[in-house]
């Protein structure tokens, strides 16, 4: 592995006042610099590319690691956390696949929705729930996480979420746990170039790095970008449905499995020219797909119980778990608990995530407390 030279840029940004923590550079740098954003993984030419930005007094500037393809794996990459002092290290996958649609339901499990960039939320809820410790570690053994998508925009420590979501997954497989990260529609604009949401944080990380953000750093050339592709947008847990928004009349009367959803969606969650040469690409993209759809919880007319039910048959379900849509400041039940809202307010103080253990439903507050879903 080498290192490329530093490159500076003499350029003040206002972004500075969002640094929240930081690393020093390698030695022999400046000793007040410190990490900024990134890592960034980009392939070209056979070679793995990692990308650092660091900051000192003001000025911005780009570290970049090589190393070429059969090496990958001896990267060590260090990702900034919500902690001045505190960083972890995550090593890259030896390869990505495609996930299943459908698993069985685990003894426990764990799920979170919306966290936009909240690192800290993110941490806190983590380790009040046993997923993980002070350290990072997988602590929940054989259970499941699953993430109902939006991670993505708002907040400004989206790179930090997703790093430790990828380094969880290995942790947690070699645990007997398993991660399941279901993509929103925060999710699919980021990939597709829909950046109206985007802190301009990272609108000034893809300039210094003169990258596109969504074709480049999260593009097929990404290791970001290669990994959120193997992501899904519904999936199945025992007798539970994930997914991000919910399930629309017109998705009901496509009547095609889980797996087909899924794999008529990926080939376009990069796509910006929303073109279809299938019409039920463009019912699921559309503003009644899983992860637009918002009818559940708003709207008029709302969701009816028979629609819901017609839901749980086609899928074979009792439960539909969604996110998108706040609704009250805490995890809500609906229709005798067929239908559960994770999305809470969490930059506003009201985090919170759904802990289920056999039958038994909680939801666990930023404080640690374990309280009935239904008391």
């Amino acid at each position: 592995m080498k290192k490329i030279v530093l490159i500076f840029f003499p350029l003040f940004f206002a972004t500075c006042a969002f640094i929240n923590n930081h690393t020093p550079l390698p030695p022999g740098k400046s000793e007040t610099a410190i990490q900024f954003d990134g890592p960034f993984v980009l392939y070209k030419s056979g070679k793995v590319f990692v990308k650092y930005i660091y900051e000192d007094d003001g000025v911005m500037s780009t570290r970049i690691d090589t190393a070429t393809l059969t090496d990958k794996t001896n990267l060590l990459l260090t990702v900034l956390t919500d902690k001045a002092d505190k960083t972890f290290s995550v090593r890259l996958k030896n390869n990505l696949q495609v996930e299943k649609s459908e698993y069985k339901k685990p003894v426990k499990l764990v799920a979170i929705s919306d966290i936009e960039g909240n690192f800290e939320a993110f941490r806190k809820l983590l380790q009040n729930c046993g997923v993980i410790d002070t350290s990072f570690n997988w602590t929940f053994g054989d259970g499941d996480l699953v993430l109902a998508g939006d991670f993505f925009d708002r907040g400004i420590e989206v790179t930090e979420v997703l790093w430790l979501i990828y380094s969880l997954e290995d942790k947690a497989k070699a645990a007997g746990g398993y991660v399941h990260f279901i993509l929103g529609n925060h999710e699919i604009m980021n990939l597709s170039g829909d950046l109206r949401y985007l802190p301009s944080k990272y609108v000034q990380d893809a300039e210094l790095l003169n990258e596109n953000y969504s074709f480049g750093l999260l593009g097929k050339n990404s290791e970001l970008g290669r990994w959120l592709n193997t992501k899904n947008i519904i999936e199945k847990i025992g007798d539970m449905l994930f997914v991000h928004g919910g399930i629309s009349v017109e998705i009901n009367r496509m009547n095609v499995s889980l797996n087909r959803i899924n794999e008529l969606a990926r080939p376009y969650y990069a796509d910006h020219q929303y073109i279809y040469n299938d019409q039920r690409i463009g019912l699921i993209f559309g503003e009644t797909g899983p992860f637009w759809y918002r009818g559940y919880y708003k709207g008029n007319p709302l969701a009816s119980i028979d629609q819901i039910d017609n839901t749980l048959e086609v899928f074979n379900v009792k439960h539909i778990i969604t996110g998108h849509c706040v609704i009250a400041d805490t995890i809500s039940v609906l229709h005798d608990g067929k239908l559960i809202n994770l999305d809470v307010h969490h930059a506003g103080g009201y985090s919170e995530a759904l802990f289920i253990e056999g039958e038994k439903q909680f939801r666990i507050t930023k404080n640690g407390e374990k309280i009935p879903l239904i008391e």
